[in-house]
């Protein structure tokens, strides 16, 4: 999928679910995000946040965040709920390790999804120091979270 094509795939989506990692800590794009949901949800997709608990600087971090821009708890998973199949498109923003397949910890599984989109600002190693084989197979754009949502977020916007 090319980066013009992401916005597209996004907009058709039957079920889109939001992988939001560190990344979204460090920009403070919590509402951009909640807005590109928005977006989607009112072109009829069912979107879904699968938080993991360690996502962020410390647990709970990116339940804040969500909870500061509006995202309601009853569209939130966690690792035991949160499902990708060949349905859904996952929409990493930020994450690196909770994603990571290459690690030991439970993570979250998305490379189940139909379509895994990811944004995130660098594809090297995470935190945990290992590479993440994920964004090898995954449609990557790179950059600051908070621009690549508001560029994707309106371009959905403008699709008839």
């Amino acid at each position: 999928m090319t980066p013009e094509e992401i916005p597209t795939r996004l907009a058709a989506a039957r079920r889109v679910v939001i992988v939001p990692g560190y990344g979204v800590a460090m920009s403070q794009t919590q509402h951009d995000l909640a807005r590109l949901a928005d977006t989607v949800r009112r072109r009829g997709a069912e979107v879904t946040f699968a938080v993991h608990p360690v996502a962020g600087r410390v647990p709970g971090h990116l339940d804040v965040l969500l909870d500061a821009a509006g995202v309601p708890w009853s569209s939130r998973r966690d690792l035991d709920t949160a499902a990708f199949d060949a349905g859904s498109v996952a929409l990493v923003v930020g994450a690196n390790d909770v994603v990571n397949p290459a690690l030991a910890m439970p993570v979250l599984e998305v490379a189940r999804g139909g379509a895994v989109v990811v944004f995130i600002d660098s594809t090297g190693p995470g935190y945990a120091g290992v590479v993440n084989p994920l964004f090898a197979a995954a449609s990557v754009l790179l950059g600051d979270a908070g621009d690549l949502l508001r560029e994707a977020e309106e371009a959905i916007a403008r699709i008839p």
